[in-house]
């Protein structure tokens, strides 16, 4: 339950509530909410004008100061709209406009969810508010400038992992999300970037390592997570690498084996590295290694980590195709085909081989 402050000067919410001006020595912090589901969509409001037509906007809080600007977003989200606190996420853009000479509004937009079908239905709206539910192309040029600036920004930062900075729904030089790429392209050509520049705006990656275990028929031994219950879907042992501790793929592959299957077993070799582009989420970097091939002894000493995944099993050919969802189940029998012909390793892009 978020914190209820029934004390503090009155603020203002889109939720239509009247509540404490904020402190005249330090500028107003309008905290608003990015509430998104399953399915990528934004929660985004109407409110009718008295002259015609309509404000459009987000769920968002004038915060008072009495708390952090994102415990008064929690409070507002959920007495106006019934979302739980537990679904404020995190800070994905600051924007900082100067409305007056006199007057300079901070703005900072969070990541609320993403709501399952059921949360999504239980979300009310308050009197004289329409809410809809729409994609972030359809959203964003619906709202004003520079609000519809911010929320592109937000959402890259959302895609990408990463915080945009803004100056009055400008892109700053240097914020690490939403920086367009053909500029960033032309200061590169331009040596334009010093090396702190450089590395903040050059478009990250995700790299991770997948272990292809087998029987001794050539069958692939297939996990499924606990996070893909509803859908049935099944994978390859493996997860990202911890380059921040220094590990690199062939080391991330035993741990892979260790932490998911309980075996600690040498690591045979690289089948295939596969490129997945993700735009406008980071692109993947998949690095697949032989782990092993299992005997009955090595099947009897599997054990799972019930947080992670439910149940293991041995596919053929025919069974993964039933079971995996592309790119993984090219992936899947490039890496068996490499296996077989003593072949690789291989360049993959989104499981397919690269000519």
């Amino acid at each position: 339950m978020p914190a209820q402050n029934q004390t503090h000067p009155a603020r203002r919410s889109t939720a239509g509530a009247a509540e404490p001006a904020v402190r005249e020595s330090s500028p107003p912090v309008l905290a608003t909410a990015l509430v998104v589901d399953t399915q990528g969509r934004m929660l985004v409001l109407s409110m009718p004008r008295p002259t015609g037509g309509a404000v459009v906007c987000l769920p968002s809080v004038q915060a008072t100061g009495a708390h952090a600007p994102e415990v008064e977003l929690a409070d507002t989200l959920y007495s106006r709209f019934g979302v739980h606190p537990q679904h404020l996420k995190r800070l994905l853009a600051v924007d900082c406009e100067q409305l007056s000479p006199i007057l300079t509004v901070v703005s900072h937009l969070h990541l609320v969810g993403p709501l399952d079908e059921h949360q999504v239905r239980a979300v009310t709206t308050p009197p004289l508010l329409t809410g809809r539910w729409l994609a972030p192309e359809a959203a964003i040029p619906l709202l004003p400038a520079p609000a519809a600036s911010r929320l592109r920004a937000a959402v890259t930062a959302w895609h990408t992992g990463s915080i945009a900075h803004l100056a009055a729904g400008r892109v700053q030089f240097g914020s690490p999300a939403g920086f367009p790429p053909t500029q960033r392209a032309q200061l590169e050509e331009s040596w334009a970037l010093d090396p702190d520049l450089h590395q903040t705006l050059r478009p990250k990656v995700l790299a991770e390592t997948n272990v292809l275990l087998t029987d001794p028929a050539g069958h692939a031994l297939l996990l499924h997570p606990t996070s893909s219950a509803l859908d049935q879907t099944w994978h390859l042992p493996g997860s990202g690498i911890d380059s921040d501790t220094g590990e690199g793929p062939r080391e991330a592959a035993r741990r892979i084996l260790r932490d998911q299957l309980n075996l600690d077993l040498p690591v045979g070799r690289l089948l295939a590295v596969d490129w997945t582009n993700g735009t406008p989420q980071l692109s993947r970097i998949t690095y697949t290694f032989h782990g092993a091939t299992l005997g009955e002894h090595d099947l009897a000493r599997i054990r799972l980590n019930p947080r992670e995944h439910t149940e293991w099993r041995i596919a053929s050919g025919d069974d993964s195709k039933d079971l995996v969802r592309e790119p993984l189940l090219r992936r899947l029998d490039a890496c068996l085909t490499a296996l077989w012909n003593n072949t690789g390793p291989l360049e993959l892009t989104s499981g397919t081989p690269s000519h």
